[in-house]
């Protein structure tokens, strides 16, 4: 459906990102009876999870699978409750007060709030390996929403590298949809079962070893799978060609292949809450950074919360819980909860959440990526935007160089397009190596608003009245809601 939106200058809520833990929390405060608005960069709500669950182009479900239409039963949800939701928005500040710099298709404004919460999700982790960089090498996240946004699937024989869940879960999608696997190469180190094994038990009560298991001999009879594959190289000239690869020290024939799809985890998307100044930590479990957090998910900035994989990676059902918790805090504190009745009413999410996250810890540890798929060596690209080696990156270091803000001096290392989004983790953990000390003594790039560019134009013709507000949302075009 396609109607025209309408914008107030202020809110109760603002939250940022309509996936499972966008939805969730914002379903809540409406509901609760607040007003509440979700900025979103895509064009219908679900996120990357839930992306197309209610409009996708494939006709036989069981190629996505019954839990990817669970969000279409989200958005539903949300759709009736009231809750304000605004398409192909861009949030580019987040100032005190709370005051959301957001563009909408080219022109840009502030929406105030009570709270903002930052319901941005995951990223893929970075895999730099030789190669990776050429036309028909992919990140697994990619191939997934080709799949769910036009049910496309690469021609010609695919390899899918790496380790984690949705290396998996993709695998199996794939061969459904018919696509021409030539193999999985799995990167799971094979130390990582004496560090899981303890961990074992937890995992084996929750919902997820079941899925898990079911998963696994599905792809694993239908398709080749080679493991303890410890090193990869995409070659080509102008495209990829073929994938060669070590397993246990040794090299293996080459696998021709027209797409290489590479995944070894996800990591929070910390762009927005670093640049809000939020407190933020090196988690050793899930090798990231990831915002410091209460109970409730705010942050150390009171009135900012962080909901869903955005302040950890649990999953999708994990982060609706989160979520609907972060909504109870915001709503109890803007008066919409009786006194003495938060604790009672958030006992069935904190429950249903802990028994999801009683099997992630073996999760964590089993599928902890390869260092040297991490920290990468000699000539393979660092920064993808600016083309920065990983030798360039070391000797820099050698120089002086003591983390990724002097790296940008150095060789613009983060400057690009993707404002180090796509190398920042890279980019710490080469330079920890390089300089022999902790990840946490190096830190990360220092993030500053606009996170995301707009025009000066742009920036110059920011409504400073309702009255020019209104004559802003006059000249928006129709914005898809549905």
């Amino acid at each position: 459906m396609t109607s025209h939106i309408e914008y107030e200058r202020r809110y109760d809520v603002v939250v940022i990102g309509a996936g499972p833990a966008g939805l969730a929390s914002a379903t809540s405060l409406a509901e609760a009876g607040l007003n509440v608005v979700v900025l979103d960069e895509q064009t219908a709500p679900g996120g990357q999870i839930y992306r197309s669950a209610t409009r996708s182009p494939i006709s036989d479900p069981k190629i996505l699978g019954t839990e990817y239409y669970r969000g279409a039963e989200l958005v539903a949800a949300f759709e009736a409750s009231g809750a304000k939701y605004v398409p192909q928005a861009i949030v580019w500040s987040v100032s005190p007060g709370w005051d959301v710099g957001v563009s909408v298709r080219g022109h840009s404004f502030l929406i105030s709030a009570d709270a903002v919460i930052l319901a941005t999700g995951a990223q893929e982790r970075p895999f730099p390996i030789p190669g990776w960089t050429l036309p028909g090498v992919m990140t697994a996240g990619a191939a997934q929403i080709l799949l769910k946004t036009s049910g496309v699937v690469p021609d010609g024989e695919i390899v899918l590298a790496g380790c984690g869940p949705l290396l998996w879960l993709l695998a199996a999608q794939y061969l459904r949809a018919n696509a021409k696997i030539a193999c999985v190469l799995d990167t799971t180190p094979r130390s990582n079962w004496t560090k899981a094994i303890g961990y074992l038990p937890g995992f084996a009560l929750s919902p997820l070893a079941a899925k898990g298991a079911k998963l696994l001999l599905e792809v694993k009879s239908s398709t080749r799978v080679i493991a303890n594959v410890d090193s990869i190289k995409a070659v080509g000239e102008s495209g990829l060609n073929a994938v060669e690869f070590t397993r246990n020290g040794t090299t293996q024939k080459p696998i021709g292949a027209k797409t290489l799809l590479l995944h070894q985890g996800v990591i929070p998307n910390v762009n927005l809450s670093m640049a809000i100044g939020c407190e933020h930590v090196w988690d050793d479990t899930q090798l990231c950074f990831r915002p410091v957090t209460d109970e409730w998910g705010e942050t150390s900035k009171r009135g900012i919360f962080v909901a869903g994989d955005g302040a950890w990676i649990g999953g999708a059902v994990v982060a609706e819980h989160a979520a609907r918790l972060t909504a109870l805090k915001v709503a109890d504190r803007l008066g919409k909860i009786a006194a003495g009745e938060l604790s009672n009413r958030a006992s069935r999410d904190r429950a249903a959440k802990q028994r999801l996250v009683r099997g992630r810890a073996f999760l964590d540890k089993l599928y902890t990526p390869a260092k040297q798929f991490r920290v990468p060596e000699g000539e393979t690209i660092v920064c993808r935007c600016e083309e920065v080696t990983a030798r360039q990156l070391r000797d820099v270091v050698a120089l002086g160089c003591a983390g990724p803000n002097q790296a940008k001096a150095f060789l613009r290392c983060g400057m690009g397009p993707c404002q180090g989004r796509m190398c920042g983790v890279t980019v710490t953990e080469t330079i920890a190596d390089a300089r022999k000390v902790s990840v946490e003594e190096v830190g990360y790039y220092n993030i500053r608003f606009p996170i995301k560019p707009i025009s000066l134009g742009e920036f110059a013709a920011i409504p400073t009245t309702d009255e020019a507000m209104k004559t802003v949302v006059r000249e928006l075009p129709p914005g898809v809601t549905s």
